[in-house]
């Protein structure tokens, strides 16, 4: 009997850290969504700045002057905010499926289990 509590106990760590594993992965993505929003609003102020001056003083701006930088940062945002959505709704997917794999780990392991209680018993 000690040895089946030994592998138990085993058992449970590993059933412990995979629901770590899927936890921490569901928290990075859904992190990485909430900070979209965030993201969205600097960029649209950003974008607001820049667009609200006259066009011939943003075409008329020297190398690396603010207003090109402002451009630069501009047009880099859309992939930003797109890294942040698809990333976060892949690690969202990730951790969901590392806590299908405990649960089928989980199912399978359940026959022999249930075998070897009910052959204990008799």
């Amino acid at each position: 009997m000690k040895g089946g509590k030994k592998e138990m106990k085993k058992v449970m760590i590993v059933m412990l850290i995979i629901m770590l594993v899927s936890l921490f992965f569901l928290v990075q993505g859904v992190n990485m969504h909430m900070n979209v929003s965030k993201e969205e609003s600097k960029f649209h102020s950003l974008q607001d700045s820049y667009f609200s001056k006259e066009k011939s003083i943003r075409d008329g701006a020297e190398t690396n002057s603010d207003l090109n930088s402002q451009l630069v940062e501009i047009k880099n945002y859309p992939s930003e905010l797109l890294r942040l959505k698809l990333v976060g709704v892949g690690k969202i997917l990730t951790g969901i499926y590392v806590l299908l794999f405990g649960i089928l780990m989980a199912l399978i392991m359940m026959p022999s289990r249930l075998g070897r209680i009910i052959k204990g018993k008799k």
